[in-house]
């Protein structure tokens, strides 16, 4: 788009305001997005030159455990876009390598801004680093104004008749059906206001390796990136949505919106997918809407419990005697459980960086009560490796399958991974396609396989012991052992 005139830009100049003839500063984060994006939209309405940065935070990047980092490549393509559209439409994107807390005050100082606008960002540490840089800029005499961008509901905007947080989903899920109206997917306005885009000054863009990374086989997998990537990815799934709750839990179908990872970096805006969902209306869409507000739900646990990370929700299961076997654990992540499901499930996360949100709940509840394993080894293992990993919905993932978070499943509710394996990937073509050692094991031993005889297991080729292990637990004497540490945790708890 070329440069527009600000008398035609359409919409009414804030002349008056004595900080417009100043310019600004907009901080993207996880927000890497020029549609729909309310902290770029404020600025560009309150002042005439506004410049752009992204910082690649060593704060965060250096204490990854590999430098082939899917996450970081998908941040990197996403920014190289962001800063493509600005340049197009008169700006650009100012991209720093450092420490956010210091790369930030300093660069505002240098652009000589009077505020800087950035997108609220609810995870502990990032409120930590938030707080640094307010009063950072506060010291050089430059504001600092953030706005809701990553949810529809935040902080105590949804409260419980008793002006509390909630901790039950679906009465906060019924209080968001309530409240939300046609203004809380409003867009916030920026492509009329391009026109107040500063071109920053000349720097290039810092390569992969420049910023401590290499490439992965992100490209390889069917991953789009950027704005564009979230783009054809929803423009995809509407054709499907009607058909959403009937398809959702089947791992080997084409079920889910796979924007996971787009909403997590803010590639596509919440709004206009909440939005669009309950203008569709219809139980796919009624269904995927609910998901969505579970994202906010724990959004909002996040903030009002920031003890959830670590600790758990429910103080009475804080002690469960859980065994930690580092052999069994290791089992678990290298996918060598003997349960078909579960290694299927954890060789897709550990080739693509994805997995099947049903797959998490049933991965997680055999680690927590198959295994007995503590529920924040797996949460750790998840945030080291998905694609989409957010700390508020990942942590409320983990405690409601080990039970001990808000609405979570009781804890003598426990996944069988047979009867999982055969009630969401029937005919195991999902096993087959991530375990091709399992590809002749007939469909009625393939979610059990340890159930063939020794002549049915030479006959297809994988003999238990050799070409798959043995299930590395009795999930009937798991289950009984998990229920009596659960109990004696919750005595405890209540004698002290």
């Amino acid at each position: 788009m070329p440069w527009q005139n600000p008398e035609n830009s359409g919409f009414d100049l804030p002349s008056m305001s004595p900080v417009f003839n100043e310019p600004a500063l907009v901080w993207f984060r996880r927000d890497l997005r020029l549609a729909d994006h309310a902290a770029l939209s404020h600025a560009l309405e309150a002042h005439g030159a506004v410049y752009c940065a992204f910082c690649f935070d060593t704060e965060i990047l250096d204490p990854l455990p590999s430098r082939l980092d899917r996450r970081v490549e998908f941040i990197w393509h996403a920014v190289q876009e962001l800063d493509e559209a600005l340049a197009e439409r008169g700006g650009g994107l100012i991209v720093l390598h450092g420490r956010a807390r210091e790369e930030v005050p300093r660069l505002a100082a240098t652009l000589d801004v009077a505020t800087v606008f950035a997108n609220r960002d609810y995870e502990p540490a990032a409120r930590d680093r938030d707080a640094a840089v307010r009063e950072a800029l506060q010291a050089q005499g430059i504001g600092f104004e953030t706005f809701k961008d990553q949810v529809v509901f935040e902080r105590d905007e949804l409260l419980t008749g008793a002006r509390t947080p909630f901790s039950v989903f679906t009465p906060y899920k019924n209080a968001w059906l309530r409240r939300v109206s046609a203004a809380d997917f409003a867009r916030h306005p920026v492509e009329d206001r391009l026109a107040h885009l500063a071109r920053p000054p000349e720097r290039e863009m810092p390569t992969l390796d420049q910023i401590g990374f290499r490439r992965t086989n992100l490209t390889e997998l069917p991953i789009p990136t950027g704005m564009s990537g979230a783009r054809r990815l929803f423009d995809a799934f509407l054709e499907r949505i009607g058909k959403y709750d009937e398809r959702r839990d089947y791992p080997a179908l084409h079920g889910p919106s796979y924007l996971s990872v787009h909403l997590r970096f803010g590639t596509i805006s919440i709004r206009e997918l909440a939005g669009r969902a309950q203008a569709i209306g219809g139980r796919g869409a009624e269904t995927w809407l609910s998901e969505l507000i579970w994202r906010d739900f724990y959004f909002m646990i996040l903030h009002h419990h920031p003890r959830v990370v670590g600790h758990a929700f429910k103080p009475e299961l804080e002690h469960v005697a859980f065994e930690n076997d580092p052999e069994r654990y290791a089992a678990w992540c290298e996918a060598r459980t003997g349960y078909p499901l579960v290694d299927a499930a954890m060789r897709q996360i550990n080739r693509t960086g994805y997995m099947h949100n049903r797959l998490r709940m049933v991965v997680a509840s055999f680690l927590v009560k198959d295994l007995l394993v503590d529920w924040r080894w797996g949460e750790r293992y998840f945030a080291d490796n998905l694609n989409d990993f957010d700390l508020a919905a990942n942590n409320g993932g983990w405690q409601w399958a080990a039970s001990t978070g808000c609405d979570a499943q009781p804890y003598f509710r426990v996944f069988n991974p047979v009867t999982q394996s055969e009630k969401f990937d029937p005919g195991g073509r999902f096993i087959r396609h991530y375990m091709p050692e399992l590809a002749r094991v007939p469909e009625r031993f393939i979610h059990a396989p340890w159930r063939m005889s020794h002549a049915e297991q030479s006959a297809c080729g994988c003999v238990i012991g050799r070409d798959y292990p043995p299930p590395v637990v009795d999930h009937a004497v798991a289950r009984k052992s998990t229920l009596e540490r659960y109990e004696r945790a919750r005595r405890a708890h209540r004698a002290s």
